[in-house]
């Protein structure tokens, strides 16, 4: 037992910001919207779990090869080699999709410790919001990094209820290997927030980051906008780590789905309103303890996620006007990038005071990813095929092919959600 503990830490300290992605990806947005989809119609959209992981691979793996090989963010590639419009145009989506984000996850985090604790919801989400910017500004970037990689297991309790729940495990490859679509509103709205909370603005972002943080805490450059060395065994060892990350991620995703199906969808309770809805979906795991299981999961992943969030803002204002930046400089050295960091988390958390309900709130920032998620997806596969930034190491045909999939689809189920809206 002890030598495959030793084995599994071992695993988990060669996982980077690949991994780190794909756990974050399971944000309180994601384990909403997963289990809104659940309750609301079973396995019918566990094929988008399937589906979507090549196409989450080829994207993030485009935006980590960009930030490894040119040594800077995608804000600041856009700024070097392309129109300011179009760098504009990227960090005002990126804005309002992770503010909105951040403004849902600290209240389903606050929500949560009010549920267990009684607390009320304004003191809560005074002291997430206090803590997480403190969190990102002032511990250590290897520290914090090293911390985010275990903070991402906490979503393992959705895998071990998914296991020890009854399933139909007929339905469940049926609804995995072969598509299911429904052409009416609600059904649109879910797919494009499950499409919106899993190949999400702010990872695209995140990860080019933080393949520059490494290079930097690797002392293989100094600063962003310097160009490393890179090898080919490195940007294999990069998509090896992204791929981990987003097996990962929809593992979880499946595990929600399979979690939610079992144990509200086949109960008759279908609309999940408030968080001790969603913590019922973890009875058969922890029984009378499901509330604080829940609760646990909520706010380990959204400590993991909310600095994701306001750090992917950080980095894209700070490359797109020339300040310094990084999770490894002091606040000294780089104080417009922690100020964005702040300021981007404290709007997001006054978003609560007009009380918009905690659940719903997380549902609908998946769907506006979902969209906003369509154009940046276009950019990132033209940078990633651009020589003056990657190199040799330009986009693979394969890539290429799914990343237009990707926004093919993506782009189709968004507006056929806004025409059956407009419709309504």
């Amino acid at each position: 037992m002890r030598k495959f503990l030793f084995l599994i830490k071992n695993k988990l300290t060669k996982l980077g910001p690949g991994f780190i992605t794909g756990a974050a990806d399971d944000d309180p947005s994601g384990i909403a919207t997963y289990s809104i989809a659940g309750a609301q119609f079973g396995y019918r959209l566990n094929f988008l779990s399937l589906f979507l992981t090549p196409m989450m691979i080829a994207v993030q793996e485009m935006c980590g090869r960009i930030g490894m090989v040119s040594g800077m963010g995608l804000a600041g590639t856009i700024r070097k080699y392309y129109s300011k419009k179009l760098l504009f145009f990227s960090i005002i989506l990126l804005f309002i999709a992770n503010t909105v984000n951040i403004g849902a996850d600290l209240g389903i985090m606050a929500a949560s410790l009010e549920m267990l604790l009684g607390v009320p919801f304004v003191f809560w989400l005074f002291t997430v919001t206090i803590f997480t910017i403190l969190m990102e500004v002032f511990v250590p970037y290897d520290k914090y990094s090293r911390y985010l990689k275990w903070m991402g297991l906490t979503l393992l309790v959705y895998g071990i209820t998914a296991i020890l729940v009854k399933q139909n495990w007929l339905d469940v490859i049926k609804f995995t290997l072969i598509p299911h679509i429904e052409l009416n509103m609600t059904y649109l709205m879910t797919m494009v927030g499950f499409l919106g909370t899993t190949i999400s603005p702010y990872l695209f972002f995140w990860q080019a980051a933080e393949e520059v943080e490494e290079e930097i805490k690797e002392g293989k450059i100094q600063e962003f906008e310097e160009t490393p060395a890179v090898i080919e065994t490195e940007v294999n060892r990069m998509r090896k780590d992204t791929i981990a990350g987003m097996i990962f991620s929809n593992l979880i995703t499946v595990s929600i789905i399979l979690t939610t199906t079992a144990t509200l969808y086949n109960h008759g309770m279908h609309d999940i309103q408030t968080p001790q809805q969603a913590a019922l979906a973890l009875r058969p795991l922890a029984g009378n303890f499901a509330y604080i299981l829940f609760a646990f999961g909520i706010i380990g992943i959204g400590l993991q996620t909310v600095p994701i969030l306001a750090g992917s803002v950080a980095y894209a204002f700070s490359e797109a006007f020339g300040f310094k930046e990084g999770l490894a400089k002091k606040l000294a050295e780089a104080k417009v990038f922690y100020g964005t960091i702040g300021l981007a988390t404290v709007i997001g958390a006054l978003m609560n005071i007009i009380g918009i309900n905690a659940i719903k709130a997380l549902y609908y920032t998946a769907i506006l990813n979902g969209i906003i998620a369509v154009p940046l997806i276009a950019i990132i596969i033209r940078l990633a095929d651009d020589e003056r930034i990657v190199g040799r190491y330009k986009s693979r045909k394969w890539s290429r092919i799914i990343a237009w999939i990707t926004f093919a689809f993506m782009a189709i189920a968004s507006a056929l959600m806004i025409y059956f809206l407009i419709r309504a």
